[in-house]
């Protein structure tokens, strides 16, 4: 299958690195993408142009394809679900949901047009405690800004087709009755995730940021939601 991996805020296609052996040792065909804008002063891309690239691509292969996004990535592929619905045959969100209509990401400091990535300690430590100090450092001068409006932009979603595509949820630290509990309390996103006609979650067991913390792990579940 042709697999299209999105990377969260602040990350390009090299995020995904280590997780791809395992992806092609399965036999799929991977395509780790850096989204428009990132790294550069972009201020005026948003969150419609980054589904526009991802539904781009999907209209690059012949057969129905799967979608990976993490985090943030996450509304990304929930937007390109939802322009090309009859194309997509999987959907896996990376310790992240699919977003509510009109709903962005998060709101992060704005800096002469763009979102700097504002550091490892930024963040609770149940998303970073599995970052040992050697991956923080090399991963961070990695990090790159995104287009400011990005990580606020509300995502368009307008095709009910979009339930029918099977989800799956790789969460960090949520396993399917947690998880059901907590978006229970999350009003919209809660009406999204219920409408969806085939949704599963499985717990990975890890922070925020699994391709560099238990690739092998994420790796060995994503090829298990493909094969589903």
């Amino acid at each position: 299958m042709d697999v299209i991996l999105v990377p969260g805020l602040w990350l390009d296609a090299a995020s995904w690195d280590a997780v791809l052996p395992a992806l092609r040792a399965a036999g799929h065909r991977v395509h780790p993408l850096t989204m428009p804008g990132v790294g550069e002063p972009a201020s005026e891309i948003g969150i419609a142009d980054w589904v526009a690239a991802v539904a781009s691509r999907v209209d690059d292969f012949d057969a129905p394809v799967a979608l990976v996004g993490h985090s943030g990535g996450g509304n990304v592929v929930w937007g390109a679900t939802d322009a090309r619905p009859e194309r997509i045959a999987r959907v896996v969100f990376v310790d992240s949901v699919p977003p509510a209509p009109g709903r962005g990401i998060s709101e992060f400091e704005v800096v002469d047009g763009v979102v700097p990535f504002p550091g490892w300690d930024h963040f609770p430590d149940e998303d970073v405690y599995d970052l040992d100090d050697a991956t923080r450092a090399r991963t961070a001068p990695l990090a790159l800004s995104v287009p400011a409006r990005v990580p606020t932009d509300p995502i368009s979603l307008t095709d009910p087709r979009r339930y029918t595509v099977p989800v799956t949820l790789l969460m960090g630290g949520l396993d399917q009755a947690s998880f059901e509990k907590a978006i229970s309390e999350w009003g919209p996103y809660a009406e999204e995730f219920g409408a969806i006609e085939d949704a599963e979650v499985v717990k990975l067991g890890t922070g925020h940021w699994p391709q560099f913390s238990k690739p092998d792990v994420l790796a060995q579940e994503i090829v298990a939601a493909l094969d589903r």
